[in-house]
């Protein structure tokens, strides 16, 4: 296929997302836009629920169908079987489902990077307040352009470290650091206990190929509604087998227990991932995540967007380290689709990106590191990222 042809190939693929005409869109890493065919999904689903009952035995029925039906498209998804997943809200849910789950003690110790969103240091500190547990911080962010993350975190290991937790693609400076690697540091490490680990995947789900199986990972949260680019409020954690019995359920409802039919008693906790999930969701979303998987497994697979992603994230890394007035954080090619930079004139960030969006284009500002992040993924137009560079470029 001659790059002409892939060009309008890829055109006519971008139809499937009404909301990307007339503007220039990079911000995939906060919420990808919806597919049509996801909201039609969903809208006819709403209609299917109304119509039927809303509260019938044909509906829950449905509902139960449709749970499982999304939970096995999300583990084809990541590499693993349905039962190992969980279905959340978003990727703060499946973070606080691990974290409050864990029987800690006084003394035990969780490490974690300097690069994690406030939603998880949050809830880590009120952990560590609570329970008087240790928490220590590594610092990956200096490792972005010179050292090697493995090495740092080895550093900050402890015989006491019970969770080290991390993301898998940096939300802020687009890094992707080495997860096989740190996994078989971890299980090698000399300690008094497992070291489990934590990934925050909000940015890693839907962007990168997975195979969670064969990572060996042992909890990974994830979303829906950014690089997926489904509804917003629907999520899923990823809990290995082995690690399954390690955690207890926090907050507790009828999804996640056996309960006797004889009696309507609860009698024991689900045998898989359903354990922690609570009760009534919108199931009707689920159906729209499922369909916008659909519409990115049209153009290709997983490993064929991830490449498609990661070209075009070099693409526009080039063009903008070659301005004067653009610092990028990276020295060197992403590995992904995130790429985050810094003014050297005097406008302000956000300033700037206020008056771009102005103009049809869609950026972020971040505050730590204090930057700009643009996002572009497998459908994301080369014409489009010129447009951008271009306007960077006439600052």
């Amino acid at each position: 296929m001659t790059a002409t042809s892939a060009t309008e190939s890829l055109k006519q693929h971008r139809q499937n997302f009404p909301s990307l005409a007339n503007k220039a869109y990079f911000n995939f890493g906060g919420q990808g836009p919806m597919p049509r065919m996801a909201l039609e999904a969903i809208y006819k689903a709403y209609e299917y629920t109304q119509n039927q009952g809303p509260f019938s035995a044909q509906v829950n029925n449905w509902l139960m169908q449709e749970s499982a039906l999304t939970r096995e498209a999300l583990a084809r998804e990541l590499g693993t079987r349905a039962k190992n997943i969980t279905l959340t809200e978003n990727v703060t849910a499946g973070c606080n489902i691990v974290l409050w789950g864990i029987d800690w003690q006084e003394g035990d110790r969780i490490l974690i990077t300097d690069c994690e969103h406030p939603g998880v240091i949050g809830a880590v500190k009120e952990i560590a307040r609570r329970f008087k547990v240790k928490v220590t911080t590594c610092p990956i962010a200096a490792t972005l352009n010179r050292g090697n993350p493995s090495v740092v975190i080895e550093q900050h290991l402890h015989p006491d470290t019970r969770l080290f937790i991390m993301s898998h693609l940096l939300w802020n400076t687009g890094q992707v650091l080495p997860l096989a690697e740190i996994i078989e540091l971890c299980r090698n490490y000399k300690r008094n206990r497992l070291v489990q680990i934590l990934v925050d995947a909000a940015q890693s789900a839907g962007s990168l190929p997975l195979n969670l199986d064969e990572l060996g990972v042992d909890f990974y949260a994830f979303t829906g509604h950014k690089w997926m680019c489904g509804p917003a409020g629907v999520g899923g954690l990823y809990v290995s087998s082995p690690a399954l019995e390690t955690l207890s359920p926090t907050f507790i409802g009828w999804r996640g227990v056996v309960v006797d039919t004889s009696t309507g008693m609860p009698t024991d906790w689900q045998s898989d991932g359903r354990r922690f999930e609570l009760a009534t969701s919108a199931y009707q979303l689920y159906v729209g995540l499922r369909a916008a998987l659909a519409v990115h497994h049209k153009w290709g697979d997983a490993e064929a967007r991830y490449q498609q992603t990661r070209q075009n994230g070099q693409y526009l890394w080039q063009g903008l380290s070659i301005l004067p007035n653009i610092h990028c954080l990276r020295n060197s090619p992403p590995e992904a689709g995130i790429i985050s930079f810094q003014l050297t004139g005097n406008i302000g960030h956000k300033q700037l990106v206020q008056a771009l969006e102005q103009q049809g284009f869609f950026l972020r500002t971040l505050a730590n590191p204090d930057c700009i992040r643009a996002c572009v993924h497998y459908f994301t137009l080369p014409s489009e990222m010129d447009q951008l560079i271009k306007v960077l470029g006439s600052l």
